[in-house]
């Protein structure tokens, strides 16, 4: 959460000529409802699989960057189908800067939790993330993190 995945990943597909697509806002659009609303009427069991259900039926289109909410990629079975279908990238910042950019935000039902429950899982969910393809520190001006993966997709192209 508030890795600056939605800006990135908005950047990188301009820059790649691809279509962008924002998980969370499609979610919203077919549901007609705000990710907290779904949260408290679905429950994050049903928004959960939702989301899964929906990135696997995106993964069919051809050039386009999807930006997934913090909770997909750190489910393993879902960074995995991720992996087999395209590049994953991991956008890396510290808690800190997670709650800087995130602490005030009342559209995040995760940020009920406690700052002790919060922190647990942050370093669970980064446990999972560090088997992205690509790793990038997120706390650079957005144009440089989208030059680090363009970097990093060339080279990991070039590796196979």
């Amino acid at each position: 959460m508030c890795s600056g995945k939605t800006t990135v990943g908005s950047l990188l597909a301009s820059r790649l000529n691809y279509s962008f697509i924002d998980l969370d806002k499609e979610i919203e659009k077919r549901e007609g409802l705000s990710i907290p609303e779904i949260f408290s009427k679905k429950g994050e069991d049903y928004f959960r699989r939702l989301e899964f259900e929906i990135l696997k039926e995106l993964s069919k289109l051809d050039n386009v960057v999807i930006s997934t909410g913090g909770g997909l990629g750190a489910n393993p079975e879902a960074l995995e189908f991720m992996k087999k279908h395209g590049k994953t990238i991991w956008i890396e910042i510290d808690f800190d800067t997670f709650w800087e950019r995130c602490s005030k935000d009342p559209n995040r039902p995760l940020l009920k939790k406690s700052l002790q429950e919060l922190k647990e899982l942050f370093e669970k969910r980064k446990e999972i993330y560090k088997l992205a393809d690509i790793r990038v520190k997120g706390g650079a001006p957005p144009k440089k993190v989208v030059e680090e993966i363009l970097l990093a997709l060339e080279g990991n192209a070039l590796s196979g």
